[in-house]
């Protein structure tokens, strides 16, 4: 009996050795995609839906907006969790909940100029530091 228990032992010990526990691969599989479903699905996601939540608790008169289903307006009045949008030139007024927003036209328009002006320091800043180095150039040649 005792030699029997031994050479089972020895067998499954050899068995499990090459391959290690399949449990725990496949535990570490498991483990691996649902982080890879994590960073390629939950968090953009969620990432994505706290941007709409900013967009829309943003939201103020005069705004320009689009909404989901397409309508496009001048923001009139803002209440706790509707909007009334003005559109087009015979000035009709459309009551609206804030989550059908899709986009903020006033704010993108900001955004854009912002980043320019950005763009325009950075070259400015640039320039400056290529004509010091040309001063110290030529105050190096004058020595």
């Amino acid at each position: 009996m005792l030699s029997y228990m031994l050479s089972t032992a020895t067998a499954t010990d050899a068995a499990a050795a090459p391959g290690g526990n399949p449990m725990s691969t496949m535990l570490i599989m498991l483990v691996g995609l649902f982080a890879v479903m994590y960073f390629m699905v939950i968090r953009p996601e969620n990432k994505k839906k706290k941007e709409q939540e900013a967009l829309r608790s943003s939201l103020h008169k005069g705004d320009k907006i689009t909404t989901i289903g397409g309508i496009m307006g001048k923001i009139v009045d803002i209440k706790d969790d509707k909007i009334v949008i003005e559109t087009g030139e015979d000035q009709v007024r459309m009551e609206l909940q804030k989550w059908s927003v899709m986009t903020n036209h006033s704010a993108e328009k900001e955004k854009s100029k912002r980043a320019a002006e950005a763009r325009e320091a950075a070259q400015k800043a640039k320039e400056e530091r290529v004509q010091a180095k040309e001063a110290k150039k030529a105050e190096k040649d004058v020595r």
